[in-house]
């Protein structure tokens, strides 16, 4: 995989966590719950934090961070939305809708692995990848618990 490619790979990723930070902050908005709304918080925070991690990666590759997503990627996101989709909803249909972005976001980290990237990238995504699968799967269970 070239530089050119791996950059660009890394941008959707930068897109994708900027995504799920804007997303878990417009959750954390939306609900009720005090522990809910400081998971959602973090959650953002996590997603702000690995965004800047991959910037300074496409940095030092030689590349420009992005800034913006493009329209097919948006199409393809899963938070994309959220804002509109979960007003006047209660908690537990707030976290459906979180754990919808966060399987789109799950997508993205996957389909970045599938490529031939170097080490250290890798090694990067991998770490990430399994903090966007920690948020999925907690945010899973505190839906399995709302519902019940």
């Amino acid at each position: 995989m070239d530089s050119k490619d791996v950059i660009s790979t890394l941008n959707d990723l930068i897109e994708t966590s900027r995504d799920g930070e804007n997303g878990f902050r417009t959750c954390a908005d939306g609900v009720k719950d005090a522990k809910l709304k400081s998971l959602f918080e973090e959650a953002a925070r996590r997603c702000a934090e690995g965004a800047d991690e991959l910037k300074a990666k496409v940095r030092e590759l030689g590349g420009n961070p992005e800034t913006h997503g493009s329209v097919s990627g948006s199409l393809h996101r899963g938070w994309v939305n959220i804002k509109s989709t979960i007003t006047g909803m209660d908690d537990a249909a707030v976290l459906a809708e979180c754990e919808r972005g966060e399987d789109s976001a799950k997508k993205s980290y996957e389909a970045a692995l599938k490529k031939d990237l170097p080490a250290d990238v890798r090694t990067m995504v991998q770490r990430q990848y399994q903090g966007v699968k920690q948020n999925h799967d907690r945010v899973r269970d505190l839906r399995n618990m709302a519902r019940s």
